[in-house]
């Protein structure tokens, strides 16, 4: 009266043996080496250095710190040079023969060294002609010869990290804006008062200060005064100081700020390497995990690290690539039992397709031809019903996984489709009915075409399998958050070692009178695959009577309602 699967052939291994040679074939690609530290180590120290280094680039600008520097010098310098002026204009100036005022350099030349001596500063005094009278860095000699008065450097004191850092210094000095758009300073062994546009500027009796660069660079910090006798000019002074003051005020602040940035580059670095190495090795043991997983036969559940201990994005990577990994052999091995099942149930009908056929070529009785024709056409048929089962299976999946679950009336879905069934006369003598417990909707989210065909499969399976006085009750009721749909029948049951394995691909239990082949075993599969997918159960059980004799079949459809 039944019929159950058959044990799959030996040659259902053929597709795990291909995929396990396929997994040992040596990648198309593999990855490059990537040395020491990984694209992402790098990139994580460029980062991490350029905003460092841009921050510390501007701190060594220093611009408004210099210009505060020079404003500052360059006051003080003015005030000197109106202080210089004033003495003179009260101490060196004497009555000319014509009766006009006029400095005395006698007197001048002495006064002016005396009043820079403190101040280490150069003084010349021009008078009203512009002609040189006095300089403090030029003296008369012994011999009445001019001796010029060079002021030396302060010794040097070259130490390991001074020779280290100066280069340093002097290189970032180089990349920062430079003071070439300042005039060139230059002196000429007869000076005049015409050489410096500031003094020209002072014989018209204005103070004024200027900057000017040297041959080597240095900045010259100059202001001028006029020397006034009775508000009349009859004289300037000259002051000229270099920017060594400033320069090292500059270099001050600026050594300070290379030592924090020192500090700052090597926890920098240290922090962007424990960053990245937290990030990078971690993924770099998952791809090389799934590399052999690509790569090595057989199911490794410890093939890919866990990293249970982190709490983090890697931590939530590593598990689902491990539940991915899972999930992919389930598939390959479900695609293999597949195959296999495929392989197996369309053997059976091709065996005896080429048995009628062979035969029919040389059997001459027409009789016997045409019981062989009707061997044949059973078998296409079958063979056509089985293809298109196995077709209607294999997109199930790629097709539950684009559609978009809708909103429908399970008890509305159910009556229509008894309805159809009570209607359509196919069924002759059997009694089939619906019922819900309540009258409002009972709404579930999923594919109604595809729920309709799971029951329409359990209807058909209660009606083929129900007595020809029988009667098949499709009952509907909620249950907390789920929706509970029954279909009995009045049939002679299912086996009880067949409860479970009848939702297995190609299983089925044959009616009795029913022709071989009728149906392809995979109803039942197809319905489970399509309720698993809505997030819900199916189950078989066995209805029996106050004697506890089998009185039929039931299966149970649970799915979670919408409002759930």
């Amino acid at each position: 009266m039944t019929r159950g699967k058959e044990p799959r052939p030996s040659g259902a291994d053929d597709a795990s043996d291909k995929r396990i040679a396929a997994q040992r074939a040596p990648p198309a690609e593999t990855r490059r080496h990537r040395g020491r530290f990984s694209p992402l180590t790098r990139r994580i120290l460029v980062v991490n250095i350029t905003a460092l280094v841009f921050l510390v680039a501007g701190l060594l600008f220093l611009g408004r710190y210099e210009t505060n520097l020079i404003d500052g010098e360059l006051a003080g310098l003015r005030t000197e040079a109106e202080i210089f002026a004033g003495a003179l204009g009260e101490g060196a100036y004497a009555t000319s023969e014509v009766g006009g005022l006029e400095i005395r350099s006698d007197i001048a030349g002495p006064m002016l060294r005396r009043l820079v001596a403190p101040i280490r500063t150069r003084a010349r005094l021009y008078d009203k002609d512009g002609l040189l009278i006095a300089d403090s860095r030029r003296v008369l000699g012994p011999s009445g010869a001019e001796v010029q008065i060079v002021e030396l450097p302060p010794p040097e004191e070259e130490g390991f990290v001074t020779s280290l850092v100066d280069p340093v210094y002097e290189w970032v000095l180089s990349l920062l804006p430079g003071r070439r758009h300042l005039p060139r300073y230059l002196e000429t062994s007869d000076s005049r008062a015409s050489d410096y546009r500031e003094a020209m500027d002072a014989l018209a009796g204005d103070a004024a200060t200027r900057l000017r660069i040297d041959e080597h660079g240095t900045l010259v910090l100059s202001a001028v005064a006029p020397v006034q006798r009775f508000k009349k000019v009859i004289g300037v002074v000259l002051l000229t100081a270099d920017g060594k003051k400033i320069d090292t005020a500059l270099q001050s602040v600026r050594y300070d700020i290379l030592k924090v940035f020192a500090a700052a580059l090597a926890i920098t670095v240290l922090l962007s390497v424990y960053l990245a190495g937290t990030i990078a090795r971690p993924l770099r043991r998952l791809a090389d995990a799934a590399d052999r997983v690509r790569v090595m036969p057989g199911r490794d559940p410890a093939a890919i690290p866990a990293f249970d201990s982190r709490n983090d994005e890697i931590g939530d990577l590593a598990r689902d690539l491990r539940a991915m990994t899972e999930a992919l052999w389930r598939r390959l091995d479900a695609i293999e039992s597949f195959a296999a099942d495929v392989a197996h149930e369309i053997k059976n009908p091709l065996t005896s397709l080429r048995s009628a056929v062979e035969t029919a070529a040389r059997v001459t009785d027409p009789k016997q031809q045409a019981r062989l024709m009707e061997v044949i056409q059973d078998d296409v048929q079958r063979l056509d019903r089985l293809i298109s089962d196995i077709s209607d299976a294999s997109r199930l999946d790629a097709e539950l996984s684009r559609d978009e679950p809708a909103p429908l009336d399970l008890s509305r879905l159910l009556s229509a489709l008894v309805e159809v069934h009570r209607t359509s006369g196919a069924h002759e003598g059997k009694d089939i009915f619906f019922s819900a417990s309540t009258d409002q909707p009972v709404t579930v989210l999923g594919n109604e075409g595809r729920l309709v065909q799971v029951f329409q499969n359990l209807l058909i399976n209660a009606l083929s399998f129900s007595p020809p006085d029988g009667q098949v009750a499709v009952t509907l009721e909620t249950r907390g958050n789920e929706a509970w749909a029954r279909v009995e029948d009045d049939g002679p049951g299912i086996p009880e070692s067949s409860l479970t394995r009848i939702f297995e691909r190609f299983y089925s239990e044959r009616p009795e009178g029913e022709q071989f082949g009728t149906h392809s075993g995979l109803g039942l599969s197809i319905s489970r695959q399509i309720v698993d997918a809505h997030d819900g159960s199916i189950m078989a059980e066995n209805r029996r009577n106050e004697r506890g004799e089998i009185a039929g079949a039931r299966f149970v459809v649970r799915l979670p309602l919408a409002n759930g």
